[in-house]
């Protein structure tokens, strides 16, 4: 079937089976590999994308569902300025160690920051909640979330 959306600004058309969850086709059809294959079931956020502004897991999504949707994966996202700032404040409050959680962590905190310019730590905790961090645990990228916002992390 023919499936059309925006990705990461671009429009893009594809022929692939509307079922197929939209992590599978963004990796093995378009190379985007800054979304990451975790659990597989929706738990870990690490393949976090945002679709039409929103935080959803890829793993979960089948890719007919964002047909003349925007999805905006981690490639995208890195050329806004938005991203600059949130990836100086994850640097700064030393949030990222292996990196696997971070396009979703930042993802995460992206969408909390459109929604939210100034969350408290409640907030961020519980935007975050969806996406697990095995190496820094969530302190350093909450701390991170503030700072970026104190900063203007949000919108892009």
């Amino acid at each position: 079937m023919q499936i059309t959306f925006e990705l990461n600004n671009e429009t893009v058309c594809l022929d692939v089976d509307p079922l197929r969850p939209l992590l599978d086709v963004l990796r093995e059809e378009l190379g985007l590999t800054g979304t990451k294959r975790g659990c597989g079931e929706g738990e870990c956020g690490a393949c976090a994308v945002l679709v039409n502004d929103r935080l959803v897991n890829s793993c979960l999504l089948p890719v007919g569902a964002v047909v003349h949707g925007r999805v905006m994966t981690i490639e995208g996202f890195r050329q806004t300025g938005a991203y600059q700032r949130l990836a100086e404040a994850f640097t700064e409050a030393g949030a990222v160690q292996c990196g696997f959680c971070t396009p979703g962590m930042i993802l995460a905190a992206a969408a909390l920051l459109r929604r939210n310019s100034q969350p408290d730590e409640t907030e961020i905790r519980a935007a975050l909640a969806g996406n697990l961090c095995r190496c820094t645990g969530l302190n350093m990228i909450v701390e991170a979330v503030q700072l970026a916002a104190r900063r203007g992390g949000a919108p892009w």
